[in-house]
């Protein structure tokens, strides 16, 4: 099969990415490779359920030490994806950023200010987003970004926005239809994920090979560099309806994904908030509104309900 039309289209969309203005305080810098770093401590964390409890809303939260800080800086300023469909991508013809995590990004903003347009937006690779909420750069990360215990240590989440699922996207006729099916053969995550973790488990004998977002691990799987690319099945799907030759195997699920906003460790307050916008967006349908916008068509086996939120951390 002969790639090299999509892979040019997929360079040219990444050069247009990179390369688009936007919003006159949007950041949109040209994804890098995470520099080294010393291994981090091995995590003696479970994941057991109580990982996906977050912090009450509570009464007041929006005069909060945190919300008054980044209401006199007059933005908020989140850290996102720009190259994943449906979720955070750069849309060509307006040259704005839009999905379902924008989407919750601009609820958060509007929270906070009581109007639009205070969001500043920052392009980030998977790998960046604790760092970048440690040392202060971003206030949040509306990044399809998996909660689980490991990530407590380091920094804090809202409640669980969206259950995704990890699976698989391969080339027709590839003959990949299962896990099984990866012995030998090259699958691409994007550095810094739990991805990686849960293919390495799923299928030992499978190859991996990493690249720093998901755009530049289609481009590898295009290129005939990889043979599968493994990630959630919402950012799956955005990188198949951009390719005809691709699929995604819906009857696969590597693990479940649960979505939340990070904050910073130190900012409890903001989680708080976030959960109160989660809690309106119920109420008034928006998240429904959004949900249907931009993942029921191509999610159409998977339930859109908006989960449940579990409180009780302290």
């Amino acid at each position: 099969m002969n790639r090299r039309p999509r892979l040019l289209a997929a360079l040219a969309g990444m050069v247009l990415l990179a390369g688009c203005g936007g919003y006159d305080t949007t950041v949109v810098p040209e994804p890098e490779a995470p520099p080294s770093a010393a291994p981090a401590a091995p995590s003696t964390c479970v994941n057991d359920g109580r990982q996906l409890r977050s912090f009450e809303p509570g009464s007041g939260v929006g005069q909060s030490a945190t919300i008054r800080e980044i209401r006199a800086s007059d933005k908020l300023v989140a850290g996102v994806a720009g190259d994943t469909y449906l979720l955070g991508s750069r849309n060509p013809e307006t040259n704005q950023l839009e999905g379902f995590d924008i989407d919750l990004a601009e609820a958060i903003g509007e929270e906070i200010f009581g109007e639009p347009g205070h969001v500043e937006y920052r392009v980030i690779t998977a790998a960046d987003r604790v760092p970048l909420l440690q040392d202060g750069t971003i206030d949040i990360v509306a990044r399809n970004m998996t909660i689980n215990c490991s990530r407590w240590e380091q920094i804090a989440f809202s409640a669980v926005y969206y259950e995704a699922g990890q699976s698989l996207l391969v080339g027709e006729g590839s003959g990949i239809d299962s896990v099984e099916d990866l012995a030998g053969r090259r699958v691409c995550a994007s550095a810094g994920t739990t991805t990686i973790d849960n293919i390495r488990a799923k299928a030992p004998e499978a190859e991996i090979v990493t690249a720093p977002d998901n755009s530049r691990c289609m481009v590898r799987f295009q290129n005939g560099e990889a043979d599968a690319v493994t990630s959630d099945d919402t950012v799956l799907a955005g990188l198949a309806a951009q390719d005809p030759y691709a699929e995604v195997l819906s009857a696969v699920r590597l693990s479940t994904e649960p979505y939340g906003i990070g904050v910073s460790a130190d900012r409890p307050d903001l989680a708080r908030l976030v959960n109160k916008v989660l809690e309106d967006m119920r109420t008034d349908g928006r998240w429904q509104a959004s949900y249907d916008a931009w993942l029921k068509a191509p999610l159409e086996n998977v339930p859109g309900v908006q989960p449940t939120p579990l409180y009780g951390r302290r």
